[in-house]
Parts: structure tokens; C-alpha cells; sequence
């Protein structure tokens, strides 16, 4: 379940998907609509998953999905790689997360962390 917002209604940290992947607004230039045209709009956004770069430039009238974001918080059982298992503090039941590369030296064994699924993507996102 998702809503749908114009290009000229997203603002610095809305979550909405370009390309299909749910993406964090870090930049939002919105030009003047002008005598002959609509008002454009020039976003840059960082994947949430993986972290990479995503820069568009999309007339104001595009819409765009916002993704429903559960954020949950568990605690850490073992990392293996890039996933971690984690038991979810509110329903005891064991699940394997995206572990992203930014927080691997943070997070330890058995550490409280916040954790986000995104339409079926579940990924650590801070330490508690």
C-alpha cells in the first residue's frame, strides 16, 4: 500500500521510488512554471538499500510513490556477511536483514538495533 505524490510536493527526506526503488530526497530544485511550460523539478536521492546516488530531473506535474515504511526494532543473534539475523523485540520471531555496508562496524552481537521493511525489504537502518 502506497500513496502517490506530484514532484513539486516532495520535500528534503521523503521517501518516494524512482526507478522502482524506495529513495531518500536529499535535494529538491523546483523551477519556475513559465509562460509556455510547467514548472520542472531536479531531484537527487540516495538508494535506501544500497546507498547509491540517484539524480533526475522530472517535469512538477510527475508523480511519484511514497512506499509505506514499517520501522521495527530488534536485536542482533549472529552477521554473516552482508545479512544479519535479528529477533524482533515485539514478536520474538527470528528474521534475516540487509546489514548495509556503513553499519557493519557498528553494530555488534546482541546490540538493540531499528529496523525498516519496506514493501517485503527489510534493512537495519541505526543502532539503538
Amino acid at each position: 500500500m502506497s500513496k502517490l505524490i506530484n514532484a513539486t510536493d516532495a520535500k528534503v527526506g521523503t521517501v518516494i521510488k524512482i526507478d522502482g526503488v524506495p529513495c531518500t530526497v536529499k535535494t529538491l530544485d523546483k523551477s519556475k512554471s513559465g509562460k509556455h511550460g510547467a514548472a520542472k523539478c531536479r531531484i537527487e536521492a540516495i538508494n535506501i538499500i544500497d546507498g547509491k546516488k540517484k539524480i533526475i530531473a522530472v517535469p512538477g506535474h510527475e508523480r511519484f510513490e511514497v512506499p509505506m515504511i514499517n520501522k521495527k526494532k530488534g536485536q542482533i543473534l549472529s552477521i554473516e556477511g552482508e545479512k544479519a539475523s535479528i529477533m524482533d523485540l515485539d514478536s520474538y520471531e527470528t528474521l534475516d536483514v540487509i546489514l548495509p555496508e556503513n553499519m557493519k562496524e557498528e553494530v555488534k552481537l546482541e546490540d538493540q538495533v531499528e529496523y525498516w521493511e519496506i514493501e517485503g525489504t527489510k534493512i537495519i537502518k541505526r543502532k539503538n
